[in-house]
Parts: structure tokens; C-alpha cells; sequence
């Protein structure tokens, strides 16, 4: 923020210049009160000495005329140079607003758009793994050796991409047959994930280029761990248009991957300003899902009034908070999460 910084700066110089300019002006009215003084003495005089003073008495008033009108000068300079320098300031620190304002708006914009490519990223996975042959086969005929070979192949996957903390396999009906991570997530085969909301629409996906992109949530089979879920449909023989045998959901390591580093935390914030900045990623319900403080993750709903808006700075009147967002724009395919 090293431009709004510097306006900042010049403002205060400008306000230093309009206290020299005040002082050194009722200096000057200071000086020509003395010279009219002196001058309304020197009359006195004059008109004691008589005629002798006559000439005398001319120059003190010329003295005294030109005190008034180098005051008058002084007072009007005073005038005009406080209002300019007033008017100037105030275009100062509006300027200096606006740059702090389109500065903390380009930070969030930059930081929506790494996590909207990154999780891009996950769309394409999830449809590329869902044509696996042995993904294929597995949900096809769910046999035991299916299912190892599936299982074999679904720990190769996450073994290569550490994102993610396991993948799905699941039936029709919602039975997961299979996963990556039996060891680390014991007793997941069977289990019934029907009633969740990603299952539900990744079952009614109309081919194999369609997805499910569900909102960040606590996931209870994987240990209450915070998870960004995508989906797609299984089709038979691999083929996108096929009809659909089973759903493939990858989780998404939502904590480590979004908020410790790669979003909130990268924000490139001034030092000084770090203390007093909170860099928050809100989904499209304002809910908070990544927060530089780490306080109120899926927990605290922010009072947003985007109103509509792709991006915009609001500033609250009674503590002067501002709160600049953009929202998500998309990255290829991909909408985002709002």
C-alpha cells in the first residue's frame, strides 16, 4: 500500500504548509498593526507641531493606508490559501482512499483466482480418475478382487497428488466399495453417504464431462477433517455418455492446501499493516472458510453486502473498518464457489 503511504505523506505535508502559511500571515497582520499604530502616533504628533507638522501628518497617513491595505492583503491571502489547501487536502486523501481501497480489492482478487485455479484443477481430476479402468470395473461388478485392484489404484493416485486426503469410490445407492486410504481411514467400506448433498447431485450428473463441486465441509469419515469434495460420475465402459454405475468423490485437503498456505496466509500484506488486517475467503453463503487469524473457519458467516457486486470496498462509518472482497471470477470451465 506504498502509494496510498505516500499520499498520505504528502497530505501531511500539505497540512504543515497551511500552519507556515496561517502563521507567517498573522505575522504580517501583526507587523501592520504595529505600522498603524506607529502611524496614528505620528499624527498625534503632527497635529501638535501644528503647521510645522503639516508634511510630517501626510507621510503618517500614507503610512496608515498602506498598513490597512497590506492587512487586507494578508487577511484575503489567509483566506485563499486556507480554502485551496483545505480543498487540496480533501482531493489528497481521497486519493489516497481510492488507492488503499483498488490495493486491498487487487489482493483479493489475486488471491480468489490462485484458489480458483487450484481447485480447477480438482475438476479435471475427478473426471480423468472416473474413466480409470479399474474404477470402472470395480463399480461394474463390485467383487473383493475388484475392489482390492481399485483400492491398489486409488493409493497409487495419492500417493502422486498429496492434496488430497482420500478418494471415493461409491455405488448407485451411495455404499462406498472402495477407497484409497484403508489404513489411515478404517472401516469406510459400506459405508452409506446417500444423504450427503455432494452424492446426491454427483448422481444425477447428466454425462461424464459434467462435475459436483460441493461447498468446503467438515467430513466426519475422514476424521472431522475440512474438505473441498468434488465429483463425478462412473459410466460404463468409461465412456462419458454412457449410462451412469457408480460415483467418484476426491476430498480435497481443504486446511493444509487453502487456508495455512497457498491463500490467506500468501497475501501480500504490508508488515505494519498484518496486525490489523484480517484475510478472510467467504463462500458464496458468506460463510467463512479460510481466515488469516485461523478464528471462525466454517463457523462465522460474515456481513457482507456485496449486493450483487463482482467486487467493491465498503467502509464502516462508526470505526472506519474497511472491507474490500471480489468475487470468485472462474477460471476456464470452472465457476467457482461463489
Amino acid at each position: 500500500m506504498a502509494d496510498a503511504t505516500n499520499l498520505r505523506g504528502i497530505a501531511t505535508e500539505i497540512a504543515a504548509l497551511q500552519r507556515i502559511a496561517s502563521d507567517k500571515s498573522r505575522r504580517i497582520q501583526s507587523i501592520t498593526g504595529q505600522v498603524k499604530m506607529l502611524a496614528l502616533n505620528a499624527l498625534i504628533e503632527a497635529s501638535r507641531a501644528g503647521e510645522m507638522g503639516r508634511g510630517f501628518s501626510v507621510v503618517a497617513q500614507e503610512v496608515r493606508a498602506i498598513g490597512a491595505e497590506v492587512e487586507t492583503v494578508a487577511r484575503a491571502l489567509e483566506v485563499e490559501l486556507s480554502n485551496r489547501i483545505a480543498g487540496l487536502q480533501v482531493r489528497v486523501r481521497s486519493f489516497a482512499d481510492e488507492s488503499q481501497t483498488q490495493r486491498l480489492i487487487d489482493l483479493a482478487l489475486n488471491a480468489v483466482e490462485l484458489i480458483d485455479r487450484n481447485l480447477y484443477e480438482r475438476t479435471c481430476d475427478v473426471r480423468w480418475w472416473a474413466t480409470d479402468a479399474a474404477l470402472v470395473a470395480c463399480a461394474a461388478e463390485p467383487s473383493p478382487e475388484a475392489a482390492t485392484h481399485a483400492t491398489r489404484r486409488l493409493g497409487i493416485i495419492l500417493d502422486a497428488y498429496t492434496v488430497y486426503l482420500d478418494l471415493w469410490l461409491c455405488d448407485l445407492k451411495g455404499n462406498v466399495i472402495a477407497h484409497g486410504r484403508p489404513n489411515r481411514y478404517p472401516g469406510l467400506i459400506g459405508r452409506n453417504v446417500a444423504d450427503q448433498d455432494w452424492f446426491r447431485r454427483a448422481a444425477a450428473l447428466p454425462d461424464g464431462e459434467a462435475y459436483v463441486a460441493a461447498d468446503v465441509m467438515v467430513q466426519p469419515g475422514l476424521g472431522g477433517a475440512q474438505v473441498a469434495t468434488y465429483c463425478a460420475s462412473v459410466r460404463a465402459d468409461g465412456d462419458s455418455r454412457a449410462g451412469p454405475i457408480g460415483v467418484l468423490a476426491i476430498h480435497f485437503d481443504w486446511q493444509a492446501q487453502a487456508q495455512a498456505r497457498a491463500i490467506v496466509d500468501g497475501v501480500r500484506v504490508a508488515q505494519e499493516d498484518r496486525a490489523r488486517t484480517r484475510v478472510l475467503l467467504v463462500d458464496a453463503r458468506n460463510r467463512v472458510i479460510a481466515a488469516s487469524d485461523g478464528c471462525g473457519v466454517l463457523e462465522e458467516t460474515l456481513p457482507l453486502a456485496a449486493g450483487g457486486r463482482l467486487s467493491g470496498a465498503d467502509q464502516d462509518p462508526r470505526t472506519g473498518r474497511i472491507v474490500a472482497f471480489h468475487r470468485t471470477p472462474g477460471y476456464e470451465t470452472y465457476a467457482g464457489l461463489g
